[in-house]
């Protein structure tokens, strides 16, 4: 993006989300990134890079693990790879083979299911592929450590055992002679200790002459001496040798190592920029989650459409105090392409023009932006902002002149790809001709087709976007009663500066400001006056419009509420319902459980007896039988003339009456609380609980039978 004035990025703040964005990144690769951020002017570079990073802000809101632990900073070791004669040390290998194994976890992480989820964060590894034999050749020759295995060549195995064999015997025969010596005396505090990798003994200065050997120093007091023993002398030396052929055969055998290793150097390039690429997401998934960062709509094309945006600095800040920031909706777009915003001093003009500036560079580096994601941003080739101060009357003269200079430059270089943003438009001379040259200025900018907004206290400017295609008006609110800024922008109708009501809140006498209002033109008085009440108005209509956006939610609350208690009731009844048609299954079930009972049994009696015609009526009765309550009736008339119930304990060989079915039969068989009853020719197993024992009814006999009968 060009950039007018090359201080733009600085005015705008810019450089303070850089040094946030730093301050994320753990790499040297992604702070560098950090620092060099480009603000792009192509669609096919922008989207993926907020894709990228709105995927990550995802992880990270679902708590979701992403393989990017390491933090490697390998460029020294990389450079020195591609150096032919060059050789890695063992820490620099293991460094590699660390880089390895973050890139193999990085592919794992990204499964078929995940590359479909994230897509734009699977691109950075699609044109690359994992080398599984960079981390087999570090671990074939160093260990974890670091340290050149003794497996790494015949050469270095032999070395090794040598010098272990070595050691042990210098150890055994120096450990004999410091038994004697310190039995004589010889010897200090300290015993013994290395010079030069080379045991020796730590004897009182004036025993030195006591011992043959080689003197390799004394203490810094004198009092002690430091000996090589002659005894060990060989010892020593061979000990040396063999660490210095063992030095070399590791060398030799690091270069092959670096040798083979250098094929990947393109490889392991790749890797470290994937590690640091993820890394510079990261960061920047982590700032957006500051700023409450969000993905909006992209246009390729001039649009603006700021949905609840707020500067992301001024929000950090707020957060840190617990308090709110106001936001701001600003809609720019063919039709309506420069916004005038007017309104009081320190009432949020410069802070809403700061913000919709900042904003569309953060979106065009790639960073998401603090508004809503309902929000819509175009592309724009180039932005121009005009921001200064023209408070100070020093220097008026040399303001004015430097303004002149940039709209010159905004006039000569707008066209339909260009964002611009300036800041009390016409400030710094007489009002009337630099409102003038401020009119003149806003036409030749809507005739460019370029979007912007621009801040004023000029009356003419409010009045001419209701005139000029193209050109909005908007307004800064403000509470008169309290004299507070309210931060809020309200776009169509221009604002009033509050002058007189500023002076008469802060106590200026009346008199002054009575003579100040004379010596204003009527008409811009006027105008003033009918901006300021226009403002109160909207304000208390603001009011009403909440308090009735909040009577509509609490009567769709309790609309909601009622339509609840109706399905509850309704739930109810139904289940009421499934109650009852529940009972009436139960009971039918039950029937034709007992049905399948009784038709067992008449099939085993089939079997069994040979007169299958009784068996027959038995189920002829059982299938063509009349309803079980008018039968039961029946039965228990014919029970009633035949049998009388005693109340006794059922016991075997006692006729009974089943209370479920008032049939008629004989006790067989007790077996516990289960009795076996014999009806007719079919057995039945009973409860004894539902059985009733039964006496026959003796016949009465008439008294002039019985006399009949004796004669």
């Amino acid at each position: 993006m060009k950039l007018f004035p090359p201080s733009a990025p600085h005015q705008l703040e810019f450089d303070k989300i850089k040094i946030l964005l730093a301050a994320h990144c753990r790499s040297e690769y992604a702070r560098k990134k950090a620092d060099d951020l480009r603000i792009h002017t192509r669609k096919e570079f922008i989207e993926p890079q907020l894709l990228q990073t709105n995927e990550y802000k995802l992880l990270f809101q679902n708590f979701l693990y992403f393989p990017d632990d390491a933090v490697l900073n390998l460029s020294k070791e990389l450079r020195l790879l591609s150096i032919d004669s060059s050789v890695l040390t063992g820490e620099q290998f293991l460094q590699i083979k660390k880089l390895a194994n973050a890139i193999q976890q990085i592919f794992r992480w990204f499964s078929p299911d995940r590359k479909i989820a994230y897509p734009t964060l699977a691109l950075i590894i699609e044109e690359t592929y994992f080398e599984k034999s960079i981390g087999e050749m570090v671990d074939e020759i160093l260990d974890e450590y670091g340290i050149v295995k003794d497996s790494a060549s015949e050469n270095l195995a032999a070395i090794r055992t040598s010098l272990y064999k070595k050691r042990n015997e210098l150890k055994r025969v120096f450990d004999r002679i410091v038994s004697k010596m310190k039995k004589q005396g010889y010897l200090a505090d300290i015993e013994e200790s290395f010079i030069n990798g080379r045991r020796v003994l730590a004897v009182f200065a004036e025993q030195k002459r006591m011992i043959k050997g080689i003197l390799h120093g004394e203490s810094d007091s004198r009092r002690t001496s430091f000996i090589e023993p002659e005894e060990t002398t060989h010892l020593n030396n061979d000990i040396f040798s063999l660490e210095n052929d063992e030095r070399k055969e590791v060398y030799v055998i690091l270069q092959k190592l670096t040798s083979k290793m250098r094929a990947y150097h393109s490889l392991l390039s790749i890797y470290h920029n994937i590690i640091g690429e993820y890394d510079f997401i990261k960061a920047k998934a982590k700032l957006a989650l500051e700023y409450n960062g969000n993905l909006p709509a992209l246009h390729d094309k001039a649009l603006i459409k700021l949905s609840n945006a707020v500067h992301p600095l001024l929000f950090i800040y707020n957060e840190k105090l617990k308090k709110p920031t106001i936001p701001v909706n600003i809609s720019l777009d063919d039709k309506n392409r420069i916004l005038v915003i007017s309104g009081p001093n320190a009432g949020g003009k410069t802070v809403t023009l700061k913000t919709a500036g900042l904003l569309q560079m953060m979106l065009q580096s790639g960073l998401l932006v603090s508004c809503s994601p309902d929000s819509e941003f175009g592309i724009f080739k180039q932005l121009m902002i005009h921001i200064g101060d023209t408070q100070s009357l020093e220097f008026e003269l040399s303001t004015y002149s430097s303004h002149l200079i940039n709209m010159k430059y905004f006039m000569e270089n707008a066209n339909g790809k260009t964002l611009f943003f300036i800041d009390e438009l016409g400030s710094g001379s007489d009002p009337n001709l630099g409102g003038a040259f401020a009119e003149v200025i806003m036409e030749e900018l809507a005739k460019k087709h370029s979007l912007g907004l621009v801040t004023t206290h000029y009356l003419n400017l409010k009045v001419m976007a209701n005139k000029v295609n193209g050109i909005i008006n908007g307004a800064m609110a403000f509470d008169e009663k309290n004299l507070k800024p309210l931060y809020q922008l309200i776009i169509g109708k221009p604002g009033s500066s509050y002058t007189f009501s500023i002076a008469e809140r802060i106590g200026l006498p009346h008199h002054l400001i009575n003579k100040a209002r004379q010596l204003v033109d009527e008409n811009h008085f006027s105008l003033d006056k009918l901006l300021n009440s226009t403002e109160q108005d909207l304000q208390e209509v603001q009011i009403e419009k909440k308090k009735l956006a909040q009577l509509i939610k609490e009567n769709e609350k309790l609309h909601r509420e009622m339509q609840q208690v109706i399905h509850k009731e309704k739930h109810l009844q139904q289940v009421e319902l499934l109650k009852e048609q529940n009972q009436m299954n139960e009971a039918k079930y039950v029937y034709l459980k007992e049905m399948d009972r009784k038709l067992k049994s008449i099939l085993i009696e089939w079997k069994k007896t040979d007169d299958k015609s009784k068996v027959i009526k038995m189920m002829q009765a059982l299938l063509f039988k009349q309803p079980e309550k008018q039968i039961l009736q029946k039965k228990q008339k014919k029970i009633d003339t035949k049998y009388f119930e005693t109340n006794e304990p059922v016991k075997q060989g006692d006729k009974v009456i089943m209370k479920a079915n008032r049939q008629v039969g004989v006790v067989t068989n007790i077996r516990g609380k289960k009795a076996i009853v014999q009806v007719g020719v079919i057995p039945i197993t009973v409860s004894i609980e539902d059985l009733v024992a039964v006496k026959d009814k003796t016949p009465v006999i008439p008294e002039r039978l019985k006399s009949a009968s004796n004669l």
